[in-house]
């Protein structure tokens, strides 16, 4: 097996030199020297024993990733994004589990992350208690939470990267009421996070707003819960059963015509309910889903939706463990990116507008 020693001679240059390649600290490497020990690293197949650099530096070049379910595709496509920044531009590996939005099993996470030298944790949980993410902040791990924005007048120690989920219900309201709808309501799971208050408030600012003009908009928040396991894996039944609920609501004159879903999945569950209960989208009830899955675009009809930039929001995600690894110092924040409408097919005004 290679040695950092065997690496260095191969590539002409000092261990301490093939060290700072591995822990990415190549800003002021040039970059003929940074190919010659890249290359010595591949023609050596050279692999760095991550139990050595935990004796060293206390930790392992490895990332926790906490998401609510993988059931989900967002949280698919956000780690993703996480792990393919992670690896080719830090050379860090992903750890990732499910915690469905339990306090005590992120706790669990975070104790066991740290027992295995694990120091840079991403959690997408939207829980509006952070305090258990202070105590793991407190014991060396460095924190960044996902789809929610700090609490007000806190010094939590924790970075925080979200869409703003304000934004995005205002938006996907503000399209249905712009094609005439007046009668409108935001779908969702019961239990209530940080992202899921942001977007009721989003939706009824838009309803409230539009009344300010005299448009009457009757505005309501319907919540379901699933039958089974936490609702993150199961949005798209729930949204599902939604649906027969909604068509249920008498006299039919008076249900909601313009829906406003959670997120995507709730939006594709409702889609699929209101077709086997024999209501059109959008001829008599129109659709609005929030992330921007890739999903959507397959649907029938294809679904509008609000997209999030995954991308950009994944590379402030990792930049910022990065940054806070290499130096304990470096001040928190919070990083608040913008949402987009993707118009499509499952919008449109209602009956008695035509």
């Amino acid at each position: 097996m290679s040695t950092i020693q065997d690496v260095a001679r191969q590539a002409g240059v000092s261990a301490s030199t093939v060290s700072n390649v591995l822990n990415g600290r190549t800003d002021r490497m040039r970059s003929e020297t940074l190919g010659r020990v890249n290359e010595a690293i591949r023609t050596l197949r050279f692999r760095p024993s991550h139990s050595a650099r935990q004796l060293k530096t206390g930790h392992i070049a490895m990332l926790g990733l906490l998401v609510p379910s993988i059931a989900n595709p967002m949280y698919g496509a956000i780690a993703r994004e996480i792990e393919t920044l992670a690896q080719e531009r830090h050379g860090y590996r992903v750890m990732m589990g499910n915690t469905y939005r339990d306090r005590d099993k992120e706790a669990a996470f975070f104790d066991d992350l740290l027992s295995h030298g694990v120091r840079g944790v991403v959690v997408i949980s939207s829980l509006v208690d952070e305090r258990h993410f202070e105590s793991a902040g407190e014991r060396g791990l460095v924190l960044v939470s996902y789809d929610r924005r700090a609490t007000p007048g806190t010094r939590s120690g924790i970075d925080h990267v979200t869409v703003d989920n304000f934004e995005s219900a205002r938006l996907a309201t503000a399209h249905l009421i712009a094609h005439g709808h007046t009668r409108l309501a935001f779908v969702t799971a019961a239990g209530m996070t940080m992202s899921r208050q942001e977007k009721i408030k989003g939706f009824e600012a838009a309803a409230a707003e539009a009344n300010k003009t005299g448009r009457k908009v009757h505005a309501q928040v319907i919540e379901g819960t699933p039958d089974t396991q936490y609702g993150d894996s199961v949005m798209s039944e729930l949204g599902r059963a939604q649906a027969h609920t909604i068509a249920a609501l008498a006299p039919a004159g008076k249900r909601p015509t313009g829906l406003v879903a959670v997120n995507d999945m709730m939006a594709l569950g409702l889609l699929a309910g209101l077709r086997e209960v024999g209501i059109s989208v959008p001829g008599e009830m129109s659709v609005v889903g929030m992330d921007g899955l890739f999903l959507t675009a397959l649907s029938h009809p294809q679904l509008t939706t609000i997209h999030l930039p995954l991308p950009e929001m994944a590379t402030t995600i990792v930049e910022r463990v990065m940054l806070r690894l290499a130096d304990a110092a470096t001040p928190t924040g919070e990083f608040i990116f913008q949402p987009t409408l993707v118009e499509r097919e499952s919008v449109g005004p209602p009956l008695m507008r035509r």
